[in-house]
């Protein structure tokens, strides 16, 4: 199988950035309108009074699959001409300093809800809060500080496997033959029901990564049959196992049923096909600056507006019981995207730019003959 000439084409895929916005607000409406849980906004009962809407929003869950099949493409793309070393450094800079910060925000709000003798929704600690800071609270057996940190998991796992694929060499033919040996890895995890592998083969998620890698290549190397068969073999694989996140996300009270199977497969289906027309489609050709706004926007906002946007929400429906969820919903979203803006422009820039250059100096090979020479002495 020769290996095709790579393309030439925008440096920017200005439509991926807006489409990782759009992934965000599905999981912003699912935490703000469409969680099942009882009395979530006290008296107010958004699934009597806005049926329709609560019954839409309990599918925003599925952002979140957006998200891992847009990390595929992007990931990829960000691997190609960089070393372990570069990818490594690019994603600990890119990832950490917004997630520190807010886990940070969530400690101040917490102590700040203790002070006025407020509810607080989390409880924290120093031993959780510390584990937090590692992005990795469930392996350490700790409750996540911010409710979004598992997606991160789960993204450290998929970059590992990358970081992994770059020591080989990254080329056309390894990243094909990568897809399927991980796609045949998941139907054995699925096959032996091992908890172990699932953990190292991501296998709810498998056929996401995949089908992001695969339009990638399609979008730097061209359209074949060889890719297109890949991406049907991800897909298919994506939909069978869509089942188990589905129960996941059963509703409660448990009479009040489950989200559809069907549903959330055409959903994510046009997921995927908004994907294609943003990486190889006539969306690649777009030049409109908002996306790339919203794209920087995009990160900060997913972290914070769960932790911080619906406290905010709810204790705005408590304080003017007139204003009702709609309305405080919405003002919650624009003071977390302006939250969002702040995080990116102080910390994201500042501390992620200093951070990428600090650990790319300390990454680079020592001369060890550079150093002076140590004496002994008696």
């Amino acid at each position: 199988m020769p290996s095709p000439e790579p393309h030439s084409g925008p440096s920017r895929l200005v439509a991926i950035d807006g489409l990782r916005l759009v992934a965000a607000l599905m999981v912003a409406a699912y935490h703000f309108l469409g969680t099942p849980t009882p009395h979530f906004w006290g008296r107010t009962e958004l699934r009597y009074s806005a049926p329709l809407l609560h019954e839409i929003s309990g599918y925003g869950w599925l952002g979140v699959e957006f998200f891992f099949l847009i990390s595929g493409f992007v990931i990829c793309m960000s691997c190609w001409g960089r070393t372990p070393a570069q990818f490594t450094v690019s994603r600990f800079a890119r990832l950490f300093p917004a997630y520190w910060c807010a886990v940070l925000l969530v400690v101040l709000l917490v102590l700040g809800s203790r002070l006025v003798r407020w509810p607080a929704a989390t409880h924290v600690d120093p031993r959780t809060v510390l584990g937090n800071l590692t992005m990795a609270p469930g392996p350490l057996g700790l409750d996540p500080v911010d409710g979004v940190s598992w997606t991160l998991w789960v993204e450290a796992r998929f970059y590992l496997l990358m970081a992994a694929l770059l020591v080989l060499g990254l080329t056309y033919r390894r990243v094909v033959a990568c897809c399927g040996a991980w796609l045949l890895a998941g139907v054995i995890a699925r096959e032996l029901h091992s908890p172990l592998l699932d953990e190292f083969v991501l296998t709810r998620y498998t056929g996401l990564f995949v089908a992001g890698i695969v339009l990638h290549l399609m979008h730097r190397f061209g359209q074949s049959l060889l890719l297109w068969l890949l991406l049907g073999f991800a897909w298919c694989y994506q939909l069978t196992v869509l089942d188990l996140r589905v129960a996941d996300h059963a509703a409660v009270p448990p009479g009040e049923g489950r989200p559809s199977w069907a549903v959330c497969a055409v959903v994510l289906t046009l997921c995927l096909g908004l994907l294609a027309l943003a990486g190889t489609g006539p969306l690649t050709g777009l030049r409109w600056r908002w996306p790339v706004t919203a794209g920087a926007l995009t990160y900060p906002f997913y972290l914070d507006h769960q932790s911080h946007g619906v406290p905010l929400a709810k204790g705005l429906v408590r304080a003017f019981p007139g204003l009702g969820p709609l309305p405080a919903t919405a003002l919650s979203v624009v003071c977390m995207l302006g939250l969002a803006l702040l995080v990116h422009r102080l910390v994201e820039r500042r501390l992620g730019r200093r951070l990428r250059q600090r650990l790319t100096l300390d990454m680079r090979p020592r001369d060890l003959s550079a150093r002076p020479a140590l004496t002994r002495t008696r």
